[in-house]
This record gives structure tokens, sequence and C-alpha cells, in this order.
């Protein structure tokens, strides 16, 4: 059975807060576990008024003190916003504190647009070979093989499990150099996903962290009772999505009746290619669009997004997305 696994944005609703948002993570993690869900990961983003998880690794120790058994961790931390230390000595201590629970996926996009990118870096000028060297620094700090002539405290010896994340050909490329698992984030860019997982498989090298390859791929999945009920759930996700591309990025808005009817037709086939990778109506439904998904990519897990105003419609959602995957 492919694993199965959750991809939080930890949303900040309309009219809700970023306490309540923090609190639904911590909530929905517990309930994911006990459904068998096998990670629950959260992602880096900045300057987004609808995303609570921009202090990624303080959010993860609170989801991790939450759960017991669930591998908690990002999905993830964009590299070049940091010193490649001071994310080995983040994710040593949140591995001092939930031992062999913790992952740490790794891009390269700012998470953020330009103008946060620059508050945050303070300069964009990078060398395109920079996020290999920082990963391999970062490696060598969890190693503690004296490379760098720096012992992480926390950090040396850790148990942290990487993987490189991408939505392009180029962390797939990265992720077959160094021989460890691949992520593509095809919930929001679905464009390359076939290219990408066959450039990974094709070009992996064996390491010390991995003999074969091991590649995840995002979807949505947005799971209720009728599919009328999914679609109207749906419509929170479509209208972030019409946000950000416009420019307009708000908190997560309630579902609205008939949403994408409504849109110009250029934005409602934005929206089909965005959310080409999802899953969307009854049991039935997800089950079948799961299973095709399953079939497309060969993936050895899939991460699932589920963004939904209704925390207790979300939860629900993720029961009956457990029971698809379960009945496969």
């Amino acid at each position: 059975m492919t694993h199965y696994s959750i991809l939080d944005l930890v949303p900040v609703v309309e009219g809700g807060s970023v306490a309540q948002a923090l609190a639904n993570a911590a909530d929905l993690a517990a309930h994911a576990e006990a459904l068998g869900f096998t990670r629950y990961w959260v992602a880096e983003h900045h300057g987004m008024k609808g995303i609570a998880s921009a202090a990624t690794s303080v959010v993860i120790g609170h989801i991790a003190a939450a759960t017991k058994i669930i591998r908690i961790g990002a999905g993830g931390i964009m590299l070049p916003n940091h010193a490649p230390l001071v994310i080995a000595e983040q994710f040593g201590t949140l591995d001092a504190l939930y031992p062999g629970r913790i992952d740490l996926g790794l891009g390269r996009a700012p998470g953020s647009d330009q103008r946060v990118a620059h508050a945050i870096r303070r300069t964009l000028d990078s060398d395109p070979n920079a996020f290999v060297r920082d990963i391999v620094e970062l490696q060598s700090y969890f190693a503690d093989d004296g490379r760098t002539g720096i012992s992480a405290t926390p950090g040396a010896g850790a148990d942290v499990q990487l993987y490189i994340l991408g939505s392009s050909l180029y962390g797939a490329q990265v992720a077959a150099l160094l021989g460890l698992p691949y992520a593509f984030a095809s919930h929001f860019a679905p464009q390359l996903l076939d290219e990408a997982l066959h450039v990974y498989r094709s070009s992996f090298k064996p390491s010390e962290f991995l003999d074969k390859p091991h590649a995840m791929a995002a979807m949505n999945v947005i799971a209720a009772d009728t599919d009328a009920e999914a679609e109207f759930l749906a419509s929170s996700i479509q209208q972030s999505f019409v946000g950000l591309r416009t420019g307009n990025p708000r908190q997560m808005q309630p579902p609205v009746e008939g949403y994408k009817a409504s849109l110009p037709p250029h934005i409602a086939a934005m929206l089909d290619e965005v959310l080409s990778c999802s899953a969307i109506g009854a049991p039935e439904t997800i089950r079948d669009g799961i299973s095709k998904f399953i079939e497309r990519t060969q993936a050895d897990e899939i991460i699932v997004s589920c963004s939904v105003y209704s925390h207790e419609m979300r939860k629900r959602s993720l029961d009956l997305t457990a029971q698809a995957f379960k009945s496969l």
C-alpha cells in the first residue's frame, strides 16, 4: 500500500486568528496520527495573511508536542533564507526533543514575493550552485564529520531525514545527485510532474542515506459525503489561488456556492491547470482520483493538502481520505 501523509499550510481563516490556526494544526495532526497518516509537514511561507507557518521549526515543535508517533517535519524549509548551521541547530533541537520523528524537506524558493524575500535575505544575489553546497554543508553538521570545522550543538549526530523538494526539474536533479528522497509540489505546480519524476528516477545515485529512489507526490484531496458538498468546500482553496495569482492574497475565505462558475473563463482555466492534481468529491470519487494519481506517478508516498475553511469539515475530509487509501 502506498504511504499517505499530510501537508498543512496552517491556514488562518477569515474571522480567525493565528492562535486558532496553530491550535487547529496540533489537533489535526493528532487526528491524522490516529488515522494512520505517515507524516505531517508544514511549509515555510512569509508575508501571507492566510498562512501561520512562517516560523516553521517553532510550529513543528508545537505539533510534535501534540502527537506521539507520527513523523513531523518541514515541507519545507527554504534553505536560501537561512544559514545551514542555524537550520542544523533548529532541527537538531527538534530531534533531541522528539527523537526519530523529524523530517526536513529542503527547497530553494523564497516562500514569498520578491519584496518579502529582500526583507528576509537582504540580497537576492546568489550562486546557482549555492543550494547544493548548502545542503552538503547541512549534511556535514548532522554527520559531525569535521569538514566545516564546526560542531553544531544541537545538531551533531541528529537523526533528521532529509528530503529535496521541487516544482521543476532542478530539485529532481539535486535529489538524484545526492541520493535523497524527492517530493514534487504537484498540488500547486503540476506542469512538470511526470518529467521531474522520470529525471529523478533515471538519474538517481545510491547513497548512504538511500539505496533506491523514493518519490513523493503532492495532491489536493477534499472529501465530503457528496460530490456537491466537496465541490462547495473546495471553493475556499479556489479563492485562495485566485487571490494569490491576482496579487491579492487574503486569509482563507468561507466557501461560496457556485464560485468557480462565476469566474471569467481565463481565471477558471487557470484554476483547472493549477489544481489539476486534485481529488474532490464523495468517497468513491476521491478513491478513484487517488488511485489514478498513484497509477500515473508510481509514487512511493502521496502527501495530501486539504485546505478547507471549517476545521471540523477538514477533519471529516481526512477521515474519508484515510479510508480511501486503506481501501486501495
